[in-house]
């Protein structure tokens, strides 16, 4: 058994048992019986398919698309601080959601779609002001510069939802508990809007693996390649955006899965992003399922908000990882 073949079992049984723990495991617990005979208690699975599996699909779909969105924004930006938070993408998503519901806006053929249409809006026209502004400081856009503008423009954008939450009437409790991050009580209506765009968005960075490679020896290297650099930058950093806008228009801001998913799959099974993206598809899947779990039991029966735990585990290792980083270790 090769090393790549490994990753893959180690990875779908990780993800298999987050799933299984994820739908058996909370306040009332569920016999596994009643995965495959429904009518032996009708009242848990009532609890098991309309509560509690919608809710890890939806843990699973979110956190699936914050670490391939992570994964692509470091290889091409060849930084392993790079991800939607840190760049900013996560705070533009936010903007567009928060908008959304702040002027209850509804576009009439979009419907259900519109919260992360507009949100993937936001996301995009934040990741395309950050590489903006990055190069106008910096014609050689360092790593250091793109990260540091990516901070400033989240501090502004989180500035700009504060003024929103300070001018909200009744719709305070909505937004505020949306801002923390959670993926409880949705349903599967919410993994229906997500779920499209989160195919859409992996399907095209799958797409881009071997150029994602190319890039990581230096974008002259690439276009002796034969790489069409611009075009492919431009596709991936959309995908990013548009997976990163799914992800946080219909679970809140959830920081630190796009970092610490692809720095470890990194690390562990190396750097080839045909391996690279899926395997942080499904284990950051698993991560958040995992996350969300713990965010409902820890203290049951009161909830925290996922996004807190997701920060408890990534502050530190985004720490180390610019400590390694400093040292001269990656």
């Amino acid at each position: 058994m090769n090393k790549n073949t490994a990753a893959y079992i180690v990875s779908l049984v990780l993800l298999g048992g987050a799933v299984l723990l994820g739908v058996l495991v909370g306040t009332v617990s569920i016999s596994p019986e009643v995965l495959w005979n429904p009518g032996s208690d009708q009242s848990a699975a009532n609890i098991l398919w309309n509560i509690r599996m919608p809710r890890v699909v939806l843990a699973g779909l979110v956190g699936a698309s914050l670490a391939i969105a992570g994964a692509a924004f470091q290889g091409l930006l060849k930084n392993p601080l790079a991800d939607p938070y840190t760049l900013g993408v996560s705070s533009g998503a936010s903007v567009g959601a928060v908008m959304t519901l702040f002027f209850s806006i509804s576009v009439p053929f979009l419907g259900i779609f519109t919260l992360p249409v507009v949100s993937m809006i936001g996301a995009l026209a934040t990741m395309l002001a950050v590489m903006a502004f990055a190069k106008l400081v910096d014609r050689s856009m360092k790593m250091e510069t793109v990260i540091l503008t990516g901070i400033i423009f989240s501090s502004f954008l989180g500035s700009v939802i504060s003024l929103m939450i300070a001018l909200t009437g009744e719709e305070l409790r909505q937004i505020i508990g949306w801002l923390l991050g959670s993926v409880s009580m949705r349903g599967w209506p919410y993994v229906q809007m997500a779920l499209p765009f989160v195919i859409i968005g992996s399907a095209v960075l799958w797409w881009n693996r071997r150029e994602l490679n190319a890039m990581l020896f230096g974008e002259e290297r690439a276009r002796h390649l034969g790489v069409d650099v611009k075009k492919r930058k431009m596709t991936i950093l959309i995908a990013g955006s548009v997976l990163t806008g799914a992800a946080v228009s219909v679970s809140g801001t959830i920081g630190f899965v796009g970092l610490v998913v692809p720095h470890m799959v990194r690390l562990l099974w190396g750097a080839d992003h045909r391996h690279v993206l899926p395997l942080s598809f499904i284990n950051g899947a698993a991560l958040l399922i995992l996350c969300d779990l713990v965010s409902r039991t820890i203290i049951s029966p009161t909830e925290l908000p996922i996004g807190v735990i997701t920060a408890f585990i990534g502050a530190p290792v985004f720490a180390f990882i610019f400590f390694r980083q400093r040292k001269g270790g990656v």
